[in-house]
């Protein structure tokens, strides 16, 4: 990093742009005279589509942060529910800045809600955590793979290709596409994915300078919430393409943890909840891993990797 320039590292969606602009817009207004640049990476996932079976949440961030180790960037900026709950050495997590609505969106050709879907219709997503908790509240309904960017998600839906989707609230509201959500669906039926709504800076761990920088983005209550997350996430071992969910909240001076692991047909479903201190959110998210554990999570997710 020069002195006064950085340059970002972002997947060149136009979600990934808007989140890359946005974050150099919030460092210019910290550091008034510093030039922040761009540079479009393209990633293993851009090329192969939604996670597959194998590769995980890197497929979103790998080339990212082998762009950032060569010191060809100097900071990245992801979806943090893209990043792998270990990162690559020699890199941290700099700032979260404050976090964006958390919930799922549903997406329907008629405004319909979920419960008011017909029986039967066909309702896009390729997110496992997804098909297990829909299965789990509509068993009759059909999930169907669905693929692409959010305009092309959207115009399958409008085309008829499928009756509904389920998308990020953040997503749909930061591209300003909030009028096609026909339901935000309430944490307590629908949890969200680890760091859902939340943006992760990126940069080295030893680039002391530039974490200085960051440090002017970073949101107290955001980064106890992920903090929790990603423990939870970390120590359930869920690296792969797994039915897990978790959010973080603070509330009333305390931090509540709710987490899930479902299997592929929604007929488990194992819950948990811990509460304590905001201090305390990584004995938190260890706690409510140990909980989930103790109650078979661990035979569900072997299944999936």
């Amino acid at each position: 990093m020069g002195s006064h320039r950085v340059v970002i590292g972002t997947r060149g969606s136009a979600l990934a742009l808007w989140q890359a602009d946005h974050v150099a817009a919030q460092l210019r207004a910290a550091h008034p005279g510093l030039v922040v640049e761009r540079n479009i990476i393209v990633t293993t996932g851009d090329r192969t589509g939604p996670v597959g079976e194998a590769g995980g949440k890197a497929v979103w961030v790998k080339e990212i942060e082998a762009a950032l180790l060569a010191g060809e960037i100097d900071l990245a900026v992801h979806s943090l529910k893209d990043v792998p709950a270990e990162l690559a050495p020699g890199l941290v997590l700099a700032a979260i800045p404050t976090r964006a609505d958390v919930r799922d969106a549903l997406v329907s050709r008629d405004g319909s809600t979920l419960d008011n879907l017909p029986v039967g219709a066909s309702v896009g997503t390729t997110s496992l955590r997804r098909i297990c908790q829909v299965k789990a509240l509509r068993p009759d309904l059909r999930l169907v793979p669905l693929r692409g960017n959010l305009d092309t998600r959207l115009r399958k839906v409008a085309d008829g290709r499928v009756h509904a989707a389920v998308l990020a609230c953040a997503g749909l509201d930061r591209l300003g596409l909030s009028q096609h959500i026909a339901e935000r669906m309430p944490i307590e039926r629908m949890l969200p994915a680890i760091g859902q709504g939340a943006l992760a800076v990126e940069i080295r761990a030893a680039d002391e300078p530039l974490r200085v920088l960051c440090r002017a983005l970073a949101s107290e209550d955001a980064e106890i919430t992920v903090t929790a997350e990603r423990t939870l996430l970390q120590h359930l071992g869920a690296g792969c393409r797994t039915p897990v969910a978790g959010i973080a909240q603070v509330q009333r001076g305390k931090l509540e943890v709710w987490g899930l692991v479902g299997s592929s047909d929604g007929a488990t479903m194992l819950r948990e909840h811990v509460s304590g201190a905001t201090s305390a959110a990584q004995a938190l998210g260890r706690a409510l891993a140990e909980a989930l554990i103790a109650r078979g999570a661990d035979r569900i997710l072997a299944e999936f990797c």
